[in-house]
């Protein structure tokens, strides 16, 4: 019985409330969804939620081990990265970090999808690389949060 209640508030929790992060302006978030090339030399990172599981959740997104930001849900984060390398985006989850290794190359914009899992005894989150046109869609109907606010740090600067 106790196990069947445990399950039914941690699923509830999921499901219910809404965590809030600060937002940039209208105009930033509008100007970002121009989609433009990023500057010379760099590869532009949208990185977004727009997952339903987990309104209540906001979790730590990183990049090369530097905060992005905290994510919640329908919210979007751009940022530049040196092109032609390879980087590390990583998202707080239940137990450790979650990572996701992408090579960029320089003058492409990348689409990564922060989505929301059941855990044990909290959501987690994961991240996919997505599609250009599917990425684009999605961001044209979030708003853009304000970088640089992490609950955390990665486990490996620990």
């Amino acid at each position: 019985m106790f196990k069947k209640l445990l399950l039914i508030a941690m699923t509830s929790l999921l499901f219910t409330g809404c965590a809030s992060v600060q937002m940039e302006s209208k105009e930033a978030s509008q100007k970002a969804k121009e989609f433009n090339k990023p500057s010379e030399g760099n590869a532009g990172l949208y990185i977004y939620r727009d997952s339903f599981v987990g309104k209540a959740l906001k979790k730590d997104v990183w990049v090369d081990d530097k905060c992005i930001g905290e994510t919640a849900p329908d919210v979007f984060f751009r940022t530049e990265v040196a092109g032609n390398k390879e980087h590390k985006i990583s998202t707080e989850s239940e137990f450790s970090p979650n990572n996701l290794s992408l090579f960029t190359e320089a003058g492409r914009n990348y689409f990564i999808r922060q989505y929301i899992k059941l855990g044990v005894f909290v959501g987690g989150a994961g991240l996919e690389l997505m599609d250009e046109s599917e990425g684009k869609a999605a961001v044209a109907k979030l708003e853009m949060a304000m970088p640089g606010t992490c609950s955390d740090m990665p486990a490996a600067k620990k």
